[in-house]
């Protein structure tokens, strides 16, 4: 029998999950559930599952509750939810730990090691899965759960998942923020975004194809060439934050190169 789910929330994070879910024949989702309608009513159009934002409508019949909202707000939404009492209820937050959940006795922690955004599909069976629950019982429903969405599953408590969290946050969040500023300065050049893209694409690909990234690092910080670095510092002289970046960044990788 299909493990029966209702996801909580409406952002990136859900909407991926509720088409992954849809999707495995293993799991049954019963109901997205959100405050926010309009979302709401998106990710349902979109997973093709039925959705409610209003309490009386909550289905009460799952057999896990999946809270897939922003870390600041597990919290709040975790107390508010009308959930049966010997339902087991889960958050997907990297960065919160199972107390946010301590109102009930069955709880876990389900994070999914993905950078998610709107109108993306990903292949949730190429996402590693982090687990931590309350007991042995707890766990081994979570583990179904996962196992059903994803090849990559794994354990992981509050302490080993916030650094976890953060090696994400380093190779997503900054180093998409490192191509916005490479944007940046193309665009004062003239020069669309789409010029940077094999670039990106080929960086990405080595980095995969690697048994460590280090390992193929290129560029006059790998080969010590100050010349080349004074003469890129002497361009973003206006711009502190990126020279101070440039500064750190050169200095790391300089010091890395010397380890291999």
């Amino acid at each position: 029998m299909a493990l029966k789910i209702v996801l909580i929330g409406s952002g990136n994070v859900a909407e991926s999950m509720a088409q992954a879910i849809v999707a495995c024949p293993k799991l049954k989702l019963l109901q997205l559930y959100a405050r926010n309608a309009e979302r709401a009513e998106a990710i349902a159009r979109i997973a093709g599952c039925t959705y409610t934002s209003d309490e009386k409508w909550f289905n009460r019949s799952a057999d896990l509750y999946l809270i897939a909202v922003s870390d600041r707000a597990v919290e709040e939404v975790a107390t508010t939810l009308p959930v049966p009492p010997k339902a087991i209820v889960a958050h997907t937050a990297g960065s919160v730990s199972l107390e946010a959940l301590k109102k009930y006795p069955r709880r876990g922690i389900f994070y999914p090691f993905q950078g998610f955004s709107v109108g993306r599909k990903i292949d949730f069976r190429q996402v590693p899965l982090f687990l931590e629950a309350a007991d042995e019982e707890v766990m081994a429903t979570l583990k179904e759960a996962a196992s059903a969405l994803s090849e990559q599953v794994f354990e992981a408590d509050s302490e080993r998942r916030k650094r976890i969290h953060l090696a994400g946050v380093i190779c997503n969040n900054f180093v998409n923020e490192l191509y916005a500023s490479a944007a940046d300065l193309m665009a004062a050049e003239g020069l669309p975004y789409a010029v940077l893209k094999p670039l990106i694409e080929e960086t990405a690909a080595k980095a995969v194809a690697t048994t460590h990234p280090a390992l193929v690092q290129t560029g006059p910080a790998k080969r010590g060439d100050t010349q080349t670095q004074e003469g890129h510092l002497a361009l973003l002289e206006e711009d502190e934050t990126l020279h101070r970046i440039y500064e750190l960044m050169s200095q790391k990788i300089w010091e890395t190169s010397k380890k291999i």
